[in-house]
């Protein structure tokens, strides 16, 4: 079992900038792809970003791709999303999630989920 807890969330004006974490307990996340979603209010969740094992390999939604950057530490078992240059349509609750396949993660099949933490990005 895998215990993820989101940090980092907060109020934001536009153009600003939040760093999310994702800190794991009871087990490394070391074997698993790992991937942040977010979910507007009246809105179904969406995908934002992934990042398999090593880190090596990103991949990204358009929406937000060159402006936020999805990053890991196994050895500290956490997870990161740099956000820079936030707009309001970015505000939304934050969650990441932890799989073992990286195509079902990306579409929003994760073994293991936070509870996720709220951005909000002020006009």
């Amino acid at each position: 079992q895998v215990q993820l807890v989101e940090s980092g969330g907060g109020l934001v004006p536009a153009g600003g900038s939040l760093r999310l974490s994702c800190a794991a307990s009871g087990r490394t996340l070391s074997y698993y792809v790992m991937g942040w979603f977010r979910q507007a209010p009246g809105k179904e969740r969406k995908f934002v970003a992934t990042i398999n094992w090593s880190g090596g390999s990103t991949y990204y939604a358009d929406s937000v791709k060159g402006r936020f950057t999805i990053s890991r530490d196994n050895a500290k078992n956490t997870v990161y999303l740099q956000m820079n240059s936030l707009k309001p349509e970015d505000t939304a609750v934050y969650y990441c999630a932890a799989g073992r396949i990286l195509a079902q993660l990306r579409a929003g099949q994760g073994d293991y989920w936070g509870q996720g933490t709220q951005v909000t990005v002020s006009s």
